[in-house]
């Protein structure tokens, strides 16, 4: 075998390297191993406190398709921008809105009260629901939706917190269904939205 042989061989070996831990990864993710479809690994039961002071279950957002999206309300750039697209969404459905659940979940507990949140959330759309919880609590949902989170201290012992900034799609039954692209027109959300109401 020559030597330029030998590269194209190393080279098509670490692409399909790496396609073998795209898939695994992948149906990991999904929790499509053995098959067929089983449960998905993203999502699951949570126990928190709503932005009215009630508690909110896992329970209470099946029924409808849900959006779930974790920030926090200090986040300055990522958390309200995707509140804002959120919004627009919602707005975009009209009626159909109301067929939809889309819940901020927030990892930041220690400033974000159910108040808080409340007064944040009232610069977006009325059909958004926030959430927090106890440390233990918020360590839970971020496990079950494996989202990332760490708190990142400023030079003023202020800090911010470092997270994912995936949205969630999950159907009536509380199942992931994928991420979903918030990039692109609202009213294409929207239409896509409407297919899991």
């Amino acid at each position: 075998m020559t030597a330029r042989s030998s590269q194209i061989v190393l080279v098509l070996a670490a692409f399909l390297g790496g396609v073998v831990i795209f898939l695994g990864v992948f149906f990991y993710a999904t929790g499509q191993f053995g098959g067929g479809p089983g449960p998905s690994a993203i999502g699951g039961p949570f126990q928190l406190t709503d932005q009215n002071g009630k508690p909110l279950t896992d329970q209470d957002m099946k029924g409808k398709p849900y959006l779930v999206f974790f920030g926090y309300t200090h986040c300055p750039d990522i958390c309200p921008t995707t509140l804002f697209e959120l919004s627009e969404i919602l707005h975009a459905m009209g009626k159909d809105a109301d067929r939809i659940n889309a819940l901020f979940i927030s990892v930041d507990p220690d400033r974000d009260t159910p108040a808080v949140i409340k007064d944040y959330l009232s610069s977006f759309d009325p059909h958004l629901r926030g959430a927090t919880g106890t440390h233990q609590q918020i360590a839970a949902v971020e496990k079950a939706y494996r989202v990332y989170s760490k708190k990142v201290p400023a030079k003023n012992g202020d800090y911010s917190m470092d997270h994912s900034a995936v949205v969630y799609l999950m159907d009536k039954q509380g199942r992931f269904v994928a991420p979903f692209n918030l990039k692109r027109k609202p009213a294409e959300a929207a239409e896509a939205l409407r297919k899991y109401l």
